[in-house]
């Protein structure tokens, strides 16, 4: 039992047991508290270095690249975390550095990798991690992200949608199914390919949207990145890609893990939001940096509470349920990040839906 299992089982015993590992931290008593003061001492505590010195003690891949904040320019270090994984036999799968800019909070690899190299990270059979069971609850997922940002979603009327990283097609599926003229982009051919056999009007296409005609001559009402934004190395660069792609009046909708999530400030490391192909990571503080340099002109938030409890499944008790809903809003600690970025004003007019608006220009 690791250290930190040892004081939870100490201070709560095992009356939470049968509770999921990745719900205890919003429901038993006290512990949001425990996990944000534990973050604030992390924070305090690890050291702020030059980029040169962390150079100098950091081993350099041969498809990565030392960087900068991309959200401010900041080039000082603070080490915050270090993720890994490993084999059945041992030795290390994967492991890599995880960095925070000391200037504006922003949380991403170091070093990272080189953005033409990307692809190496999705070439060998990647869509059988997309459709095994990564996929089992997608679609799930996808519908409950769409009711959270209504209008938008209810009805496509033949709008024009690009699904940017769209996998196997599973997204795709149900933009066609609501009436959207659903177009999707991805860097994994077999996925490409497994979205196409599955897809009846809808296309996708193996590349980036400039490599596609009909995908860089833009004019989309809504540009949909589901749990993408954190494999981009090159973010300010892309969501400017993005903007452009859009028509008047047009949305962007983002999930992306969340770099507020009360998981990762209660596991560090070993928060799942950490996975071999993740790169940056973003919270409602940080992405309006991100939108605004782009040229966005607003953005808005929903929380997440989780699937099992927004799909009315959970095992959890009332309650628990409440209690967890309660700890999400009250320090936006939902593993998950869901955005709706608005192009313009007409956009904001027409989608704001009355929701908070949180305006970028």
């Amino acid at each position: 039992m690791s250290a930190k299992r040892a004081v939870a089982r100490a201070v709560y015993g095992s009356r939470y047991d049968s509770i999921p590992w990745a719900q205890r931290v919003y429901v038993r008593p006290g512990e949001r508290a425990l996990r944000e003061m534990q973050y604030r001492r992390l924070l305090r505590t690890s050291p702020v270095i030059s980029l040169d010195e962390y150079r100098s003690r950091v081993k350099l891949g041969a498809i990565e690249e030392f960087i900068s904040c991309h959200m401010c320019g900041e080039s000082k270090q603070q080490p915050l975390y270090e993720p890994s994984k490993l084999k059945k036999n041992g030795k290390t799968a994967w492991s890599y550095h995880v960095v925070r800019c000391p200037s504006c909070g922003f949380l991403y690899r170091n070093p990272n990798i080189l953005p033409e190299r990307l692809g190496d990270l999705y070439s060998k059979n990647y869509s059988t991690f997309l459709t095994g069971n990564y996929a089992s609850n997608r679609q799930r997922r996808y519908r409950q992200a769409m009711d959270a940002f209504k209008p938008v979603f209810e009805e496509g009327d033949k709008r024009r949608l690009l699904d940017f990283g769209c996998g196997a097609g599973y997204f795709l599926e149900l933009a066609e199914e609501r009436g959207f003229d659903a177009h999707g982009v991805d860097l994994s051919p077999d996925s490409v390919k497994e979205a196409n056999e599955r897809l009846t009007s809808a296309t996708a296409h193996f590349g980036a949207p400039e490599d596609v005609p009909e995908i860089a001559a833009g004019g989309f009402d809504v540009v949909t990145l589901w749990s993408v934004l954190a494999h981009l190395p090159r973010p300010v660069d892309d969501f400017t890609s993005f903007r452009n792609l859009l028509a008047p009046g047009g949305v962007l909708m983002i999930l992306t893990v969340n770099a507020q999530s009360l998981l990762l400030k209660a596991y560090g490391s070993q928060w799942n939001g950490f996975t071999r192909n993740h790169l940056m990571f973003y919270s409602r503080e940080t992405m309006p940096s991100l939108l605004r340099q782009a040229g966005f002109a607003g953005v808005a938030f929903e929380p997440f509470y989780g699937d099992t409890i927004e799909a009315g499944t959970t095992k959890l008790s009332a309650a628990h349920s409440a209690r967890l809903r309660k700890s999400v809003q009250a320090s936006d600690g939902g593993n998950m990040l869901r955005a709706l970025a608005f192009a313009d004003d007409e956009a904001i007019k027409r989608w704001g839906d009355g929701r908070p608006v949180h305006r970028l220009t």
